[in-house]
């Protein structure tokens, strides 16, 4: 089980009409007491599934925290826990069923939210009598009024059809992340179907946020302190094609280059959306990084059409050449999947040798999981469960030297550092650079440097990096000192 993390020294509660206060308080002190109301029972949660439901739980932390409950982590202090659970594979369903089994077994009252409650709605009040309450993805909004009737002894399904709610600044909100880290969703739902994927079944249409309202979020969140924004939805560069008529990324990228967050980072970037005008706010806005996670999931045309993305056939050697023409910095991310209905032998090598030749910075790999409800699940050919975790196998013995060089080629560079940890007995920090994305990619441990420099977790530090493996690179903090002689160096002429 992941619980959010709630923490207890510096929780960033939302007061009424924002996303974050700029100051700290604890679950006690959110709990009733400034509203005049008295205090309310204290509410557990329990987070699992990707960032976008993390934003949804953090939406629900806010609002139960405004309307005077108490927020926790640790389940043994609430006698109901809200549980928002991942419906997305098999493996995702059974982490959220055992969830869900364990707290019954404890004597848990249950409020199940998120995509198993959209995925099941009824069955699971049918199955589980400790469930009090079902809350659907477009529903978390209601989580008061729901705990209010759960308290009244209803049981309640507030699970609505079709998705359509998706959230603003003015929806107060609770960040379970660390301060200087924050997820801002920028649409949700998705407009596509590929034939493996259930989202669309869980989550709606595509549904964009205007500019004005992320650039607001954005905002108050540069005032609680964020150093790096991740901007996630399932197809950003799509991001305002439903509200706009075309996409707009381009243009929320220059508007948040006037938030002063010094890293934004974009989840989710598919090839064919980056164009060059795309491409162009992504090398010229500063506070941008140049980092594209590609959800690719194959190379081969034939794997492509049966996952129903016949518009990826383009991406090609030459497309994702010239993205990195036009961004030279680009740290490129991808994901594939291996052991699809049909995928044979000769597809496999196929993919290989793409990943051989494209040498990307971060590769994910994910065998296939038939979902009942999508296209594949009743497509023939099944991949024997053996040869795909094989071809997983395989697949990522030969991206791992390819990671490991792409990381060597940083040593010696001075880079900045997001420092999220520090040892004070040893005096080592954990942080990342640029090239690393939150939970999903590689750290760098930072020493301390010249005179014991160091920094403080949350804060941004020049370090020069000085080793690297697979996956991971360290380095030390750096001075003015040495960066004014990287500079000169870098300015005489070759001998």
């Amino acid at each position: 089980m992941t619980p959010a993390s709630i923490p207890s020294a510096n929780p960033r509660p939302s007061p009424a009409g924002s996303t974050g206060g700029s100051g700290a308080a604890t679950p006690s002190e959110l709990a009733g007491g400034a509203n005049g109301r008295p205090s309310r029972p204290t509410v557990a949660f329990a987070h699992l599934g990707c960032e976008k439901n993390r934003v949804d739980t953090e939406h629900m932390l806010g609002l139960l925290a405004q309307a005077g409950y108490g927020v926790s982590a640790d389940e043994s202090e609430a006698a109901v826990v809200v549980v928002n659970t991942c419906s997305f594979i098999q493996d995702a369903r059974e982490e959220s069923v055992r969830t869900l089994v364990e707290l019954a077994e404890q004597g848990k009252g249950l409020i199940i939210a998120g995509c198993l409650a959209q995925h099941f709605q009824e069955e699971l009040l049918d199955s589980l009598p400790e469930a009090k309450a079902i809350v659907g993805t477009g529903d978390y909004q209601h989580i008061v009024s729901v705990l209010e009737r759960v308290e009244a002894g209803e049981r309640v399904n507030q699970v609505s059809a079709v998705p359509t709610f998706v959230a603003d600044e003015h929806l107060p909100r609770y960040r379970t992340t660390s301060e200087a880290v924050a997820y801002l969703k920028v649409a949700e739902g998705c407009d596509y179907r590929c034939a493996f994927c259930i989202i669309p079944h869980l989550r709606g249409d595509q549904r964009s946020r205007p500019i004005e309202s992320i650039v607001a979020e954005a905002r108050q969140l540069a005032a609680q302190g964020v150093q790096e924004l991740v901007l996630i939805s399932q197809i950003t560069t799509n991001y305002g094609l439903d509200l706009y008529g075309r996409p707009h990324l381009a243009e929320l990228l220059r508007a948040l280059g006037e938030v002063e967050i010094p890293w934004i980072r974009v989840h989710y970037a598919y090839p064919t959306g980056l164009t060059s005008e795309v491409l162009a706010a992504y090398r010229e806005v500063p506070n941008v990084l140049p980092y594209l996670d590609l959800p690719l999931q194959h190379s081969h045309p034939d794997v492509l059409r049966a996952m129903n993305r016949p518009w990826q056939a383009g991406v090609t050697g030459g497309l994702l050449q010239r993205i990195r023409q036009e961004l030279p910095e680009a740290v490129l991310r991808t994901t594939f999947i291996v052991g699809f209905p049909g995928e044979t032998e000769e597809h496999f090598e196929h993919l290989l040798a793409f990943v051989a030749e494209q040498r990307f910075d971060h590769v994910g790999v994910f065998t296939f999981s038939p979902e009942e409800g999508t296209p594949a699940a009743d497509l023939p050919d099944p991949v024997p469960p053996k040869v795909a975790a094989e071809r997983k196998d395989r697949l990522m013995a030969l991206q791992q030297p390819i990671a490991a060089a792409r990381n060597a080629a940083w040593v010696g560079r001075i880079v900045d550092v997001l420092i999220e940890q520090e040892n004070p007995s040893t005096g080592e920090m954990l942080g990342r650079c640029a090239r690393f994305a939150p939970e999903v990619d590689g750290e760098v441990r930072v020493m301390p440097g010249e005179g014991g420099l160091c920094a403080a977790p949350g804060t941004l530090v020049p370090v020069r990096i000085t080793a690297s493996d697979t996956y991971d690179l360290i380095g030390e903090v750096v001075g003015a000192k040495a960066m004014v002689g990287d500079a000169l160096a870098a300015r005489r002429p070759a001998p």
